[in-house]
């Protein structure tokens, strides 16, 4: 099957699109390649909020795929949520630290001492030092009156060994102990999509629908996200969506190299089909 010419932008998921723990899905970095020489611009779009930006585009150049400015990450949509001057506490790792410190400028990182001086939000997101104390203090400032805000609720994520949990099921701990809803940046939630669509120049619904495809491999993200912003979805099987049960998506394909043939963009030939 292939995609109508007039996409000129795809937003790539990196987690089971890309790579998997950093290891590259094969074909995903020649694939890339390919679509950007066709003449298309590639952004990745990612629920992952635990880098910097300068971490993921660096871990993207390491495995040959060039990405300065071409990131956007579920952190950057939740620090839009605060406002400058608030008091930020992170629950969360470096990449939700550099962007709440870029919005609010007044950041804690929850380390699970208690805080007497109060905060105007928590921002959640996925850490491994997260444990029983950081749960208390997090839980206690949501409770005292902080905006409870989620980078995303992916409950895992894929890596070669399998599925391990992911930001949402740290956020779901900390939301359930403290009683409150968290508001979730991003996808395939508002905050992202708006995020997205300044980053492509704030173009019109008719032009979104007709230029733009997600690739991503999760229905109940990628998929949502698309049908949120209005554009086309191609769903992979290299990440957490596998077997081959129908998607309704409008691609379904085995990988990102399989996106970029129905896009007449072939690795093996500098991008034309």
């Amino acid at each position: 099957m292939m995609l109508p010419d007039d996409v000129t932008t795809v937003l790539c998921d990196l987690d089971g699109v890309v790579w998997l723990a950093h290891e590259p899905i094969p074909g995903s970095v020649d694939a890339i390649a390919a679509i950007r020489a066709s003449g298309r611009r590639v952004v990745f779009v990612t629920n992952n909020s635990a880098s910097t930006r300068a971490g993921q585009e660096g871990a993207l150049a390491a495995v040959g795929i060039p990405a300065e400015g071409d990131v956007v990450t579920s952190a950057m949509a939740a620090a839009r949520l605060v406002a400058p001057g608030d008091r930020v506490l992170v629950a969360g790792g470096p990449g939700v630290v550099e962007a709440a410190e870029e919005q609010a400028g007044s950041v804690v990182v929850n380390d699970g001492a208690v805080d007497p001086d109060g905060f105007d939000a928590v921002i959640v997101g996925l850490h491994r030092d997260f444990d029983y104390p950081r749960l208390a203090v997090a839980a206690a400032a949501v409770r005292a009156g902080a905006r409870l805000i989620g980078t995303n609720t992916d409950p895992t994520y894929p890596t070669p060994a399998g599925l391990l949990p992911g930001g949402g099921s740290i956020l779901a701990a900390i939301a359930t102990a403290a009683g409150s809803e968290a508001t979730v940046a991003g996808k395939p939630h508002r905050p992202m999509a708006d995020l997205i669509h300044a980053v492509l120049g704030a173009p019109d619904a008719d032009d979104v629908r007709r230029t733009v495809l997600m690739v991503g491999d999760r229905l109940d993200t990628d998929g949502l996200f698309a049908e949120r912003l209005g554009c086309r979805f191609a769903l992979v099987r290299s990440g957490v969506t596998t077997g081959h049960a129908a998607t309704g998506a409008d691609l379904d394909a085995a990988d990102l190299a399989a996106v970029a043939a129905a896009l007449g963009a072939d690795p093996g030939n500098g991008g034309v089909a």
